[in-house]
């Protein structure tokens, strides 16, 4: 089993920076791929970033590529997202999650193929 919890949320202007972490439970976190998602009030969960579980593959949406970063640390079961040149549209609530898959360069954008999230951490940028 596998439990997830997000951390580093806040209120930030524009052009700020945020970074979030996600800590995971259980054995099996090195061997996991992991991702980023967030979630706008009204609007449908969406991908933000993946990486796989040796960290050598990462991946981004269009809409943040060059501005946020995904890590993580092994060692510490921890996944982290650095958020740079945050604007208001990327307020939203950021979940973590994993679909179990290991270092896949073959993988899906769509929440309902991810079994495992975390409760989310709120992000709030103000113009």
């Amino acid at each position: 089993q596998v439990q997830l919890v997000e951390s580093g949320g806040g209120l930030v202007q524009a052009g700020g920076s945020l970074s979030l972490s996600c800590a995971a439970s259980g054995r099996t976190f090195g061997r996991d791929d992991m991702a980023w998602f967030r979630q706008a009030p009204g609007k449908e969960r969406e991908f933000v970033a993946r990486i796989t579980a040796s960290g050598g593959g990462i991946y981004y949406a269009d809409s943040v590529k060059g501005r946020f970063t995904i890590s993580r640390d092994n060692a510490k079961n921890t996944l982290y997202l650095l958020m740079n040149s945050l604007r208001p549209e990327d307020t939203a609530k950021y979940y973590c999650a994993t679909d179990r898959v290991s270092n896949s360069a073959v993988f899906s954008t769509a929440p309902d193929d991810y079994a495992y999230w975390g409760q989310g951490t709120q992000v709030t940028v103000s113009s």
